[in-house]
């Protein structure tokens, strides 16, 4: 038996084992300090080999479904560490946790070294003198930035001291004018404290938006008394309200991990100066069990990254796991100094775990009934999808007469269209197939930046269906595809409403619903949105490309030329870019000059 040859050969070194099914489809990567220990801890050889009788019931399935392995030795642990991370995110193995809260969070900042220094937003390290960070915010930054240059007599624009003359924003009294005057730094100054007092009380800063916003109101500015509304509203959901004060100026960063039947949330707090400034949570469906630290692992993992934040706390987590040491080693190496994380006992550091306990069972509560739970479990049912698909990607493409070919991707997650992970896509591909292939492999390729979905959904048939499943395939990737189209009457596809009905197609079957049928429902829902978002882009791609062919036409470029370049170049953007030879070996050199003129 091959998988028991394997097992046998490991080397005692550190690596990763990736564990596959009889279709060969990815189980589950581990890591290992020995890989021989770690491999063999899973099994037992008499009277064959079998699942060891002391794991867990979701690892016990897991290795009765595995028939092979393979395995990649590293040098350290650390490594292992790395590499098993990164196979995770892009291959989504069935029973490991995929985290998919890929976002970073923003820092509000100011250089104080600046003789007049203003705030800024960044979410990386600025190298600079006297730097100092505020956050990190989940929401809200741009808001509290904002308000601050509403608020405080600040200079408003990065170019604003260039032009040495008083501007719109002196005569509204909402700066000094230090670009023309002879503003005092002291005088500055006052006004770079009250925006520090404000970013640090968030309270103090609302009030003073409310007390603009009732003097909008009353001066019947409603469009302006509604815009602050709004934005008081999103800078007092970025924090949870507490009355726990350090009465000092420690920095924490706190994860806690609470999971019920169907999922888990991980909600994170950030305490800065001895007080609450923002949280964040995301939830992890669970399909095949549950690691607490695996969770924790990757929670820490993920929010960090390989970068030096801005701001380095210490890391305050509710329980013990596995990796906390190898965890500190990886993040002292991320933050350059050493990293801490500990579970706190008692007292105030305790009291912030229990705070953010008590929110995650609070958010678990509020997500028991998951808009569209129930149909998303009988879409699972019906195409056999390997887990309920809480988030879903569905792919359209749109051209005219081959000209702004355009795909497009919308993203559905937790009962909603998350607008914010939204991809279009530039093509190059003249026909139907060769842009869904272009636009799911480009898709394919930003899987270690943004992980997988639950499932794909294609506007398209069975032909299509095959194509992703292969680019998923040649990937290693096992991911969840169906595909919707028309069905064809007198060989061909209608989409008149009432002319044709849709079909479903799955890797196995393919299913004519009914139009009544809620299933059938949510996935059309989810095709028209993203062949709105399709037909969008590309009608803003198409007048770009017009307006850009007016103005070469203009300058005596031919429409038959411009088709040609574009032809060639792919996009006015790459042409832009390319050097004059380029244009005069396909044109000649008078209108090579003449582009280049142009685009100088």
């Amino acid at each position: 038996m091959q998988l028991l040859q394997t097992i046998k050969q490991l080397p005692s070194a550190p690596g990763i084992y990736q564990y596959f099914d009889k279709d060969g489809h990815l189980l589950y990567v581990g890591k290992a300090k020995n890989l021989a220990n770690r491999v063999k801890s899973y099994w037992k050889f008499t009277p064959k080999l079998s699942a060891n009788s002391n794991l867990s019931t979701r690892i016990t399935k897991m290795i009765e479904q595995t028939v092979s392995m393979n395995y990649i030795v590293v040098n350290s642990e650390h490594d292992a560490l790395i590499l098993e991370n990164s196979l995770i995110k892009q291959l989504n193995p069935k029973y490991n946790i995929l985290l998919r809260d890929d976002k970073t969070y923003p820092y509000i900042y100011i250089d104080r070294s600046q003789k007049y220094p203003r705030f800024d937003i960044t979410r990386k390290i600025i190298h600079a003198k006297e730097i100092d960070y505020y956050g990190p915010y989940s929401v809200g930054a741009r808001d509290i930035l904002n308000s601050l240059y509403d608020i405080c007599k600040l200079v408003q624009k990065k170019g604003c001291l260039k032009s040495k003359k008083l501007c719109l924003y002196y005569q509204i009294d909402k700066c000094l004018g230090p670009c023309e005057l002879p503003i005092s730094q002291q005088r500055y100054q006052e006004e770079v404290d009250l925006a520090t007092k404000l970013i640090k009380n968030k309270t103090l800063l609302t009030q003073k938006l409310k007390t603009k916003m009732e003097f909008y109101a009353e001066e019947l500015r409603f469009e302006e008394a509604g815009e602050l509304r709004d934005r008081i509203e999103r800078i007092e959901r970025s924090e949870i309200k507490s009355d726990i004060d350090f009465a000092s100026n420690e920095n924490y960063d706190i994860f806690v991990i609470k999971s019920a039947q169907k999922r888990a949330v991980i909600v994170r707090i950030f305490m800065r100066h001895g007080k609450i400034i923002s949280s964040s949570h995301n939830y992890v469906p669970l399909t095949e069990g549950f690691n607490l630290s695996e969770a924790y692992s990757r929670a820490l993992i993920d929010f960090y990254k390989d970068e030096k934040p801005p701001i380095i706390a210490p890391i305050l987590v509710a329980e013990e796991f596995d990796d906390i040491a190898l965890l500190e080693e990886h993040l002292s190496r991320v933050f350059q100094k050493k990293a801490s994380i500990s579970v706190p006992q008692r007292g105030k550091k305790k009291d912030l775990i229990k705070l953010a306990m008590l929110n995650a069972a609070e958010l678990l509560n509020k997500e028991k009934n998951v808009s569209n739970e129930k149909v998303l479990q009988e879409i699972q049912e019906l195409c056999q999808l390997q887990k309920v698909p809480y988030r879903i990607e569905t792919f359209d493409n749109s051209h005219m007469a081959g000209v702004a070919t355009v795909g497009a991707m919308v993203v559905y997650e937790n009962g909603r269209f998350d607008k914010k992970s939204y991809r279009t896509y530039h093509l190059n591909a003249r026909d139907e197939y060769g842009q869904m292939r272009e636009t799911l492999t480009r898709r394919v390729e930003s899987f270690s930046k943004n992980s997988p979905p639950d499932l794909w959904i294609l506007d398209g048939g069975a032909t299509l269906l095959k194509l992703a499943l292969e680019i998923l395939e040649s990937n290693g990737v096992f991911l969840d595809v169906i595909a919707i189209s028309k069905e064809k009457i007198d060989a061909k596809a209608h989409r008149a409403k009432g002319k044709a009905n849709d079909i479903i197609y799955t890797r196995t079957e393919k299913f004519k619903l009914s139009n009544s049928d809620k299933r059938l429902q949510f996935i059309q829902n989810l095709r028209d949105e993203a062949h709105r978002s399709a037909i969008t882009f590309h009608k803003k791609t198409k007048l770009k490309l017009d307006q850009e062919s007016k103005l070469l036409n203009l300058h005596g470029i031919s429409p038959a030329k411009v088709q040609k370049l574009l032809n060639h170049f792919g996009t006015f953007e790459a042409l832009k870019k390319v050097t004059f030879d380029d244009i005069s070996s396909l044109l000649n050199t008078k209108d090579a000059k003449t582009i280049k003129n142009i685009y100088k």
